[in-house]
């Protein structure tokens, strides 16, 4: 699970990332993201309507795997950014593990957020041990 300093904490932070934020989207997750020039760790939420499932045991499934992407990945993550994921499909809660990690990371790289050069570094020295 992501640590609670890179969540979000009340209404306005999220109000700022939907009105200024820049939109990415996949097939059924969509990323909005600015950079945080305020903050000095990146900030993310996720945000499961209760029209994707109305079981909030499925709702709150969907949001850990999400969560447990991003924290994988935040090594890369190279600034400070508000990161904001929106599901759009229940069938993320079903969906196999590396299916999701690919639509995240994909949104992830398209945005910018990622720092691509260390993450290959970090990816030839594991294919070479």
């Amino acid at each position: 699970m992501i640590t609670q300093a890179h969540r979000f904490h009340g209404r306005n932070s999220l109000r700022f990332v939907y009105r200024r934020g820049q939109t990415i989207r996949t097939g059924v997750v969509s990323l909005k993201y600015i950079r945080n020039q305020r903050e000095e760790k990146y900030r993310v939420a996720v945000v499961v309507s209760r029209k994707v499932s109305k079981s909030a045991v499925v709702r709150n499934r969907i949001r850990r795997r999400v969560y447990e992407i991003v924290r994988k990945e935040a090594t890369y993550i190279g600034a400070a950014y508000d990161l904001v994921f929106f599901v759009y499909d229940e069938s993320v809660a079903t969906v196999s593990h590396a299916q999701l990690e690919q639509a995240i990371i994909g949104s992830l790289e398209r945005a910018k957020v990622l720092n691509r050069s260390e993450r290959a570094i970090v990816e030839n020295k594991e294919t070479l041990t």
